[in-house]
C-alpha cells in the first residue's frame, strides 16, 4: 500500500519521461480503411505498417510518417472531428497543397499561427487535419 506521503512526494516531483509521440489515432466509419490508404500513403507518402493479428481483426490501419505514427481505428459510432485534429509538419506546404487541391482535396489556408503557414484539409472521412511548416528565417 502506497501512503500519502510517498504519493504526495512522487507527484510534487517534476517528471521529465515524456520523449516524444509514438503514434495518434483517427476515427473512421467501417469499410473506409481503402479510402485512408489511397490518402495517407498514395497522397500523402506515409508507409502502411501490418497490424498485429488480434488487432487486424478489428479494422483499422496503422500508417507510418517521419517520426510518428498515424492509426485509424474503426469506430461504429463514428463522427467526423471537425475540432481535435493532429498537426503534420511537412517540408513543402506549397507542393502538398497543390497535390491535395488536384487530387479535388480542400485547402484551406489559415493565417492565425504567427512564426507558421498550415492549413486544414479534411481526410477522405471528414476527420480535421492540419499540415504546418514554419516560416523561413527572415
Amino acid at each position: 500500500m502506497t501512503s500519502s506521503a510517498s504519493t504526495a512526494t512522487a507527484v510534487d516531483k517534476p517528471f521529465t519521461g515524456v520523449v516524444g509521440l509514438h503514434h495518434l489515432q483517427l476515427a473512421i466509419p467501417a469499410g473506409a480503411e481503402d479510402a485512408c490508404r489511397a490518402f495517407w500513403v498514395g497522397l500523402l507518402g506515409l508507409t502502411e505498417v501490418p497490424k498485429p493479428p488480434p488487432m487486424a481483426a478489428r479494422g483499422g490501419a496503422w500508417f507510418r510518417g517521419a517520426g510518428f505514427e498515424l492509426h485509424v481505428g474503426v469506430d461504429p459510432a463514428f463522427t467526423p472531428a471537425t475540432k481535435g485534429h493532429p498537426a503534420i509538419l511537412v517540408d513543402d506546404l506549397d507542393a502538398l497543397a497543390e497535390r491535395l487541391a488536384a487530387a479535388a482535396v480542400a485547402v484551406t489556408w489559415s493565417h492565425d499561427f504567427p512564426g507558421h503557414r498550415h492549413f486544414y484539409s479534411p481526410d477522405p472521412v471528414g476527420n480535421r487535419i492540419e499540415f504546418i511548416s514554419p516560416e523561413p528565417a527572415a
